[in-house]
């Protein structure tokens, strides 16, 4: 694999993990992605929630959550109270019940500083890369393995993804919080 696919690889990895990050982050509207990081210990192993129950969004403010096992509802429940998600589980019979409170403005804006402070945390991890690739190319010419001009090559190069994935870290969070902020 060639340097630049690396360098593209490496950004493409912190991309999708700033956009699985925003996914947790809750919005005003009921999404099955807020339950993704929830896992119950059935059977006597830990297991995540999407792995023992379906997820379905009957209406805009309500997730219902249906356990394939019914016997497990009630430890669907607990599991989804104690990942602290400031929701509120309503156990009936064979269903656990997700009520999505509406936002007030604090939460709101709240929610949206989140956004930003994952979205810097993603492009620090792209800096990262940057860092470390530009270091490896710098180290392969004082070895001798890489002429000057090669370097420079490489090092604009570098940048210049640095660049375009930070730009697409942007976008993602102002999709984001205009997600967030609409009422």
């Amino acid at each position: 694999m060639s340097l630049e696919n690396e360098v593209k690889a490496a950004m493409e990895a912190a991309i999708d993990h700033l956009r699985k990050e925003l996914k947790g982050i809750r919005t005003g509207r009921a999404n099955p992605a807020l339950l993704d990081s929830v896992t119950v210990e059935v059977y006597g192993t830990k297991m995540r929630l999407r792995d023992v129950a379906n997820i379905t969004v009957p209406e805009s403010r309500q997730l219902l959550i249906s356990p394939f096992d019914p016997s497990n509802t009630s430890i669907i429940g607990k599991g989804i109270e104690s990942a602290n998600l400031n929701v509120q589980p309503i156990v009936e019979a064979n269903i656990v019940r997700i009520v999505i409170p509406s936002m007030d403005e604090t939460v709101r804006k709240d929610m949206v500083k989140l956004c930003k402070k994952k979205g810097e945390d993603g492009k620090v991890a792209i800096r990262e890369v940057r860092r470390k690739y530009n270091d490896l190319v710098r180290k392969q010419k004082t070895d001798g393995e890489l002429p000057e001009d090669m370097m420079k090559s490489l090092e604009k190069k570098i940048q210049e993804f640095t660049d375009k994935y930070c730009k697409e870290a942007d976008l993602i969070c102002v999709d984001k919080e205009k997600e967030i902020t609409e009422i």
